[in-house]
């Protein structure tokens, strides 16, 4: 049982517009706090977009992200989890970036989680754009590769851009399955869509064994099918989970950098998250909100309200190990 030091501010005591913002209203938990080496998931900010190649804006995601989460509650609607009761979960800041220097900034990102292995916390990311996923994979790595399903537009299987250029966020993916953090064959990529440059991304990954879903496959299957695939393919293998915001469709989720049309709508972007419970999850993260984008702030709410789908399903596995 989650120990009370770790319970969020309720709405019911201090108004959801009052205080210092934290996500889900959680603790703010520094590293030389006492209870640090307490919390079994960590809440992290990566507020950093230095991979992004068109529309940037995604370094101030987990800002907004943080304060629209001030309007999350306790327990899941429909599984009635109430994962800050299954385990102790804090928000422990963001990670510091070097907003002029890629390589500095992944090597912060990789120490930074590194630490949180050591220390046994379950990370939940919020971006950033999506190149942040391959440092956190990089320091939670394990001495067999992980298992992943990701949820997005695009796959981030990209070579790399202009030749030469290794680190952006359509690359992340190959790099991880190059540096043997991935194990291709159970990778599963669900939602790509979108005009292309070309196919070799989609070459690449598929002859390496990974598993890509277009959008107008998963259409046509529906969300459980889909999803009874990926959970057969991941099976028990450590797993690690991807939701880039533009998996939802734009008319849902506009801020964002690289939107592509066609996709889900917020309810069935739900419903595939759920279907995570019960897996091995050694961690997840959500990306990509570009608060520029979307003036209303809507994105940000979709965003905050993925990632409580997320720590449901992370608390539900963390809770049994």
């Amino acid at each position: 049982m989650s120990n009370a030091d770790f319970q969020p501010v309720s709405g019911l005591d201090l108004p959801r517009f009052a205080g210092v913002p934290t996500f889900m209203r959680l603790p703010f938990i520094s590293r030389d706090n006492a209870l640090f080496s307490e919390v079994n998931i960590g809440l992290v900010g990566i507020p950093w977009d230095g991979g992004t190649t068109n529309r940037p804006g995604a370094r101030h995601g987990p800002r907004q992200v943080r304060d629209s989460s001030t309007m999350i509650r306790a327990q899941h609607p429909v599984s009635l989890v109430k994962p800050f009761e299954l385990v102790n979960c804090a928000d422990l800041g963001d990670v510091s970036p070097n907003p002029a220097d890629l390589e500095d900034t992944l090597n912060r990102v990789t120490q930074y989680y590194k630490g949180l292995a050591t220390s046994g916390i379950t990370p939940l990311s919020v971006g950033g754009d999506h190149l942040v996923s391959l440092p956190v994979l990089r320091g939670i790595s394990a001495a067999e590769p992980f298992a992943m399903i990701h949820f997005d537009a695009h796959t981030d299987l990209y070579a790399g851009y202009f030749g030469k250029t290794k680190y952006t966020h359509g690359t992340p993916f190959r790099c991880a399955i190059e540096e043997g953090l991935l194990d291709p064959k159970k990778v599963v990529q669900i939602g790509i869509r979108g005009t292309m440059y070309s196919t070799e991304d989609l070459e690449w990954g598929r002859e390496r064994g990974v598993t890509i879903i277009t959008m107008d496959e998963a259409r046509e299957r529906g969300h459980q099918n889909v999803m009874q695939q990926a959970r057969e393919i991941v099976g028990d293998t450590p797993t690690y989970a991807s939701f880039d915001i533009d998996f939802i469709d734009p008319a849902f989720a506009p801020g964002t950098g690289t939107p592509e049309i066609g996709g889900v709508d917020s309810w069935t972007a739900q419903q595939y998250v759920r279907q995570l419970g019960g897996l091995n999850l050694v961690g997840a993260d959500m990306v990509e909100v570009s608060p520029p984008f979307d003036q209303s702030g809507n994105t940000a709410w979709v965003g905050a309200s993925i990632m409580f789908e997320l720590l449901c399903v992370l608390a539900q596995s963390a809770s049994v190990r």
